[in-house]
Order: structure tokens, then C-alpha cells, then sequence
């Protein structure tokens, strides 16, 4: 099918590589081929960059995790605690340094990217516990961080997004830790697949339905078809929105998640939650990582930059 890409994109369509999680161990290799063959990561002037682990879920191995830091700062600082794509069975934040990185040099912010384990080697709830094991971790330490613990904050792309979606959830559910926003970048969030976006892109680059399928198959793992579905795997299913942090929610134009965000964000709206919602005309899933020349590419960042920025901002006092 043709559809309707932003004209600096649509040059590019025939050339990028076509994903398919269908073979899992090969979509694996193929992944961290491509991620070799792209040019070394260099960190920001005036950021450290910290590997360690810190300690999982009860019962589970420790989690590791970037730490990329300012090297000045006047005070306590904020902290996003973030998720990787993936579709929930690839990548890891060795391969997805950049935009971590970016955030923590134009924000001022301690950025913690979240190793979580993947499935379907560990389904639902390993990758979820995994990711609020940190943000638990990082509250607790605020001090040593240098991190103000008022101004906490969950966010990530595609399944890292709904990771932090269902992190907030978690939080908000089991007593804390206090989150002072929610980015939600491009966001897996409904397993049921009935969306009208999620029923026509079948053929879309990077990410489309045959794809979400798989991916959301490995994710629940093994179960019967009438099983319930937590929404702590898909937020979607949440009934209960309300206590949330302030999100911003970003969708593409030619994503088969595009409506399952848009419907997201409509509904945090509704239950109270102050939220911003962009739809990029003209892109596809993955399309502002993997095209990051194209003019759509550079605001979707710059938007999601000024977004974090202005979540992560110290909330004025009352007189």
C-alpha cells in the first residue's frame, strides 16, 4: 500500500531494512548487526556515563543500568528513569545510547536507561519489575544521585514506553515512589490488535501488525486465549487512570500504535491527568530514529527534549 510519508522520509523507504520478529534469533542478529555497522557512540561534553547494577525484583537477578549524568549542577537534579524499544524481545541500552544521553546534556538530567530482561526468555512481568525495581532504586538513593525526589520521572520509546506507562501504574498502585511526569514516546500500550491503525498497517516499515502480533505473543507468553490481561502489561487496559503523573504522548502518522496512543492519552485526559498529545504527520514507527536527518525527525526530537524539560521543571510553590 502507498501511503502518504513526509516527503524528506519517502526517498529513504526502499532502503531501510525490513524487521521481522516472526524469526526471533534472527530479527536478534539482524538487530545487532545493524548496530555495529552505525557510527561509535560518543558522550556529550560535560556528561559521565556510570554501568552498574543495581538490585532486581524479590527472587531475581540484579538489573543493570546506564547512568549518564551532568558533570555540573547547581543543586539537586531530576532523574528519568528510562526504557528502550524493542517490541519487548530486542535491543538494550548499550544500543540505545543517544537519545538517553541527549536528554541528560539538554535537560540537566540523571538519566537511568533500564537493561530489563526480554522476552519471551522472561514474559510479563520480568521486564515490568525489572523497570520498577530501578525507579524504586532511584528514589531510594536520591541523595547519592544528586536527584531531587520530587522531580522523579518515568519515559522510553515504543515497549519502553509502555514499560513506563505500566511503571507509573505500579507506582501509583503500590504507594510510590512519587512520579512527577511520564514520557511516553511512540508507546506500545494495547494487546487486543483491534485498533483501525493497528488493523490497516500490515506492511509499514520497521514496526506493522504481523510484527505487533508476534511481539505481544512472546510478551504475555504462554496462556489461554481467554486469560485475563494485566494492565500492567498493556496499560490499555487500565479502567482506572486517574492519580497519574502528566504525560506527553507522541504517535506517528503511518504506526500501527497510533491509535492505541491517541486513545491513551484521550483517556488520561479524561480522568484528570494533564497531558500532551502529538501526532507527526508523515512518519512511521521508528521512522525520527532511524531517519534522524529529516527535518519531521529533528522536531519530533526537539519536542520531545522541550517536553522532558518542562516536566522535570521544579513545580512552583504556593504563596
Amino acid at each position: 500500500m502507498t501511503y502518504a510519508y513526509d516527503p524528506e522520509i519517502r526517498p529513504w523507504i526502499s532502503m531501510l531494512p525490513t524487521l521481522d520478529v516472526t524469526d526471533l534469533a534472527a530479527a536478534r542478529a539482524f538487530t545487532a548487526a545493524m548496530i555495529e555497522q552505525l557510527p561509535p557512540f560518543e558522550l556529550p561534553a560535560g556528561l559521565t556515563l556510570e554501568r552498574r547494577t543495581v538490585p532486581g525484583p524479590d527472587g531475581a537477578p540484579d538489573v543493570p543500568i546506564l547512568v549518564f549524568a551532568p558533570t555540573e549542577h547547581n543543586g539537586e537534579r531530576p532523574a528519568l528513569v528510562y526504557g528502550h524499544g524493542g517490541g519487548f524481545v530486542l535491543g538494550d541500552s548499550e544500543g540505545e545510547k543517544a537519545l538517553p544521553a541527549q536528554i541528560a546534556a539538554e535537560v540537566g538530567a540523571v538519566v537511568i536507561s533500564v537493561d530489563y530482561r526480554l522476552a519471551p526468555e522472561h514474559p510479563f512481568p520480568a521486564p515490568v519489575e525489572d523497570y520498577y525495581a530501578v525507579l524504586r532504586w532511584t528514589a531510594k538513593n536520591a541523595a547519592a544521585l544528586g536527584v531531587d525526589p520530587a522531580r522523579i520521572a518515568v519515559g522510553g520509546v515504543s515497549a519502553g514506553a509502555a514499560l513506563a506507562a505500566a511503571t507509573a501504574l505500579l507506582a501509583r498502585d503500590r504507594g510510590g515512589p512519587e512520579l512527577c511526569f511520564q514520557l511516553l514516546d511512540i508507546p506500545v500500550l494495547d494487546d487486543r490488535l483491534d485498533s483501525p491503525s493497528m488493523r490497516e498497517f500490515t506492511d509499514t516499515p520497521l514496526w506493522n501488525r504481523p510484527n505487533a502480533i508476534h511481539s505481544w505473543r512472546h510478551y504475555l507468553g504462554p496462556r489461554q486465549e481467554d486469560d485475563p490481561v494485566s494492565p500492567y502489561a498493556a496499560p490499555a487496559r487500565a479502567t482506572d487512570l486517574s492519580g497519574l503523573p502528566p504525560a506527553y504522548v507522541s504517535v506517528c502518522e503511518f504506526d500501527p500504535l497510533r491509535d492505541e496512543g491517541i486513545a491513551y492519552a484521550q483517556r488520561l485526559v479524561q480522568h484528570g491527568v494533564p497531558t500532551e498529545l502529538h501526532l507527526f504527520a508523515g512518519t512511521f514507527h521508528g521512522s525520527g530514529g532511524a531517519l534522524p536527518m529529516a527535518g519531521v525527525s529533528q522536531r519530533m526530537r526537539a519536542e520531545l527534549i522541550d517536553a522532558t524539560r518542562r516536566g522535570l521543571a521544579p513545580r512552583p510553590t504556593a504563596a
